[in-house]
């Protein structure tokens, strides 16, 4: 599915990559997961994004769940693939995999090394775009990438028909109003949300939509928070927030390190039966003690979720 008159909105979730080793896609899991996710009414899905673990997997393993990814899929959602590296070429080379997979866009954060001036990321960004045969989306990620997509140079990537929209998960809400203030001058970017405890306000002020990691779990829930915000349901959009933030509060919050949220998420799915825990190395797995927490947390929300998400 090609995005609807070149804009993306809604709930895109960054797909989890299910995996049963260091190198080794669980193909089954993938395919529960993808299901799982488009039954709960998503607007697309984001591939290998940091939620994917995208940096700690191999090209070889990158491009094949894009492939197989997009292959399920079939048409249904949009599918946005991350193609941020450190090498120019690396970038250019997913993206020309993915426009060959049939994916609709590509996301792209700063190269997260030697961090880059202003100046130098916005002429990156004019160079590599001429390589780029699908439209881009910018991804502003400062606390992984050391880099923030400044105002100044998104206002001027903005003038570069490709570049169709940016995703911030700065949580920097002061960041994403100045944005916002752009929108004037081309209604046609699209403006999406990481953190999806920022979900309901964005969308109540504008925002286009939110690419919550935790609608790889309950991705109705999600869907039913940006669809009541679309809709300035008020009392709704508490309603569901207050369920988000008690799962952001708990799944996400057993573990001790940075590590946590991606564990919560991935130890959740394998307790629900659609997909394995592995984690991409350094990272592990959660131990029997932090999974009978989240199991605990699971036996506490699903009831709730359904009821009020059906």
């Amino acid at each position: 599915m090609s995005l609807e008159n070149g804009f993306l909105k809604g709930i895109i979730p960054p797909l989890v990559t299910p995996l049963l080793g260091r190198d080794e896609l669980d193909t089954e899991g993938l395919e529960k997961l993808v299901e799982h996710i488009l039954a709960g009414g998503v607007h697309g899905l984001f591939v290998l994004g940091t939620t994917g673990e995208a940096p700690g997997l191999s090209y070889r393993l990158r491009q094949e769940i894009i492939s197989r990814t997009c292959r399920q899929v079939a048409g249904r959602v949009p599918v946005v693939v991350g193609i941020t590296d450190t090498s120019f070429a690396e970038s250019a080379n997913l993206a020309r995999f993915s426009a060959d997979s049939a994916a609709s866009a590509v996301v792209l954060a700063p190269p997260y090394y030697f961090p880059a001036g202003q100046p130098e990321l916005l002429e990156y960004i004019e160079h590599l775009v001429p390589e780029l045969p699908l439209p881009l989306v910018l991804y502003n990620m400062p606390s992984h990438t050391k880099l923030v997509f400044e105002p100044d140079t998104v206002r001027k990537a903005m003038d570069i028909p490709e570049v169709i929209g940016l995703k911030d998960s700065s949580a920097n809400m002061v960041y994403f109003h100045r944005l916002q203030l752009f929108l004037k001058e081309r209604p046609d970017f699209t403006l999406l949300v990481g953190p999806e405890e920022l979900l309901g306000e964005t969308v109540l002020l504008g925002g286009h939509g939110g690419v919550c990691g935790g609608a790889n779990l309950f991705p109705r829930l999600y869907v039913r928070l940006y669809e009541a915000a679309v809709a300035g349901d008020r009392t709704r959009v508490e309603e569901l927030h207050e369920l988000v933030m008690q799962i952001s509060s708990t799944i996400y919050s057993v573990g001790h390190y940075g590590s946590s949220f991606l564990k919560g998420i991935k130890c959740a799915l394998a307790l629900e039966g659609i997909c394995s825990d592995f984690m991409a190395e350094p990272f592990h797995r959660f131990n029997a003690p932090e999974k009978a927490r989240i199991s605990e947390y699971l036996d506490k929300f699903n009831p709730i979720i359904n009821s009020q998400c059906c």
